[in-house]
């Protein structure tokens, strides 16, 4: 902060989210004493996909980055997504190496760093996040790049706590009103761009 002087609205943190196919049902009221009472959910086995997300410190954020497992990624996976999002394919559906390079070049595209007017990137610092292509990246765009402490995300991440949390359950609002609307119709990844966009 003495050496660059980054405003609030130059700061960001960036991390990443699991999204399944298959979510929790809400909570439900029932008479007291009935003793089996339902609620429909997508299936025992779901899929996952990756949702990497980036918000400035003032509320400013950048489109996610959705990594669905797949072999190749296909546009249409994408439909009813936020505007602006970008999608990937990983077989196992986590973000990778390449993928975090990838979500990066997006990053640079919407914030528009230069070495002029840098931008701090606060995340992880889980393998998939540093490399020496994503510093070279960062540094030739005026990208400053600053990890959180080994074993401290979960205390020091702000996207899990302020972000996350009420996310997750606006996404399982989104799925639950999905179900109602398609009974009978597992979720497949090919819905999960458009209930996160309504998320």
């Amino acid at each position: 902060m003495e050496k660059y002087n980054f405003a609030p609205n130059n700061i960001y943190n960036v991390d990443e989210t699991g999204k399944t196919t298959v979510h929790v049902p809400p909570r439900i009221i029932a008479p007291k004493g009935i003793k089996q009472v339902g609620s429909m959910t997508s299936g025992e086995r779901g899929v996952n996909i990756t949702m990497i997300a980036c918000i400035s410190a003032i509320g400013n954020h950048v489109p996610p980055m959705l990594i669905f497992p797949r072999v190749h990624f296909k546009e249409h996976m994408l439909n009813g997504a936020p505007p602006g999002t970008v999608g990937a394919a990983n077989p196992p559906g986590w973000s990778n190496e390449e993928k975090f390079i990838q979500f990066m070049k997006h990053f640079i595209k919407y914030v528009k760093p230069t070495k002029d007017n840098p931008i701090l990137v606060l995340f992880d610092n889980h393998d998939s996040h540093i490399s020496i292509p994503l510093i070279n990246l960062a540094k030739s765009n005026g990208v400053v790049l600053l990890t959180f402490p080994p074993h401290t995300s979960h205390k020091l991440q702000p996207l899990d706590v302020s972000v996350f949390g009420p996310y997750k359950t606006f996404y399982n609002q989104a799925v639950s009103e999905w179900m109602l609307q398609n009974p009978g119709k597992p979720i497949s990844i090919y819905q999960v761009a458009e209930i996160v966009g309504k998320a």
